[in-house]
């Protein structure tokens, strides 16, 4: 089993910036894909972004130049950077982590964008 712990959600206004940051526990060494998904009202989830194993990043085109995700490894804790927030980012932010069998998701947190 992997526990993922979410933290940084909040209200902002459009044009600011939160760091959500998502902590892994358990087994970890099955993970090899980590990351974020957003769910607005009414919407599918979707993929924001996700780093690999080997470090590389997928962005979701609508975030791409805003968002950075990294990670610590010897905290096993992947980061969300978001600047120049906008208020269609407006979402519950879900942390994500998968192994090649299992997908596991953290309890969401929530991000909010005033116009």
């Amino acid at each position: 089993q992997v526990q993922l712990v979410e933290s940084g959600g909040g209200l902002v206004q459009a044009g600011g910036s939160l760091r959500l940051s998502c902590a892994a526990s358990g087994s970890i060494s099955r993970i090899n894909v980590m990351g974020w998904y957003r769910q607005a009202p009414g919407k599918q989830r979707e993929l924001v972004a996700v780093i690999i194993s080997g470090g590389n990043t997928n962005y979701a085109d609508s975030v791409k130049g805003r968002f950075t995700l990294s990670r610590d490894n010897a905290k096993n804790t992947v980061f969300l950077q978001m600047n120049s927030l906008k208020p269609e980012d407006t979402a519950i932010y879900y942390c994500n982590a998968a192994s090649l069998s299992r997908n596991y998701w953290g309890q969401g947190t929530q991000v909010t964008v005033s116009s």
